[in-house]
């Protein structure tokens, strides 16, 4: 069995550089922590995998396609393959799970 704790995920994520740190990985599936500050612009990019985002905690907005909608604690957003989406308008800093299937940057 593989467990982990956000508490213990947020301290590796702040042992790396970078924005997201992946903590699971399976052909069928990935799942990681991505951070972001308030008043950051979110740099990702349509992904070739469906994605599940649960926001941590955090307020903010996220664009999917044409439609915006805002997040907080307890957020849960599907965000289909190849779609254009952007998390936007930070408030307060966000911690966001985020789970891939199958496994990011696993199929063409």
């Amino acid at each position: 069995m593989q467990a982990f704790s956000i508490a213990d995920l947020i301290n590796q994520h702040g042992q790396q550089k970078g924005l997201y740190l992946e903590f699971l990985r399976v052909p069928a599936l990935s799942a990681g922590l991505y951070l972001l500050t308030a008043g950051s612009v979110d740099p990702q990019l349509p992904h070739t995998e469906d994605e599940v985002y649960y926001i941590v905690s955090g307020h903010g907005s996220i664009r999917v396609g044409e439609e915006s909608q805002e997040i907080k604690a307890g957020s849960i957003v599907f965000v289909p393959a190849r779609l254009e989406h952007r998390f936007h308008s930070i408030s307060e800093d966000l911690s966001i799970l985020v789970f891939f299937a199958p496994a990011e940057d696993s199929s063409d």
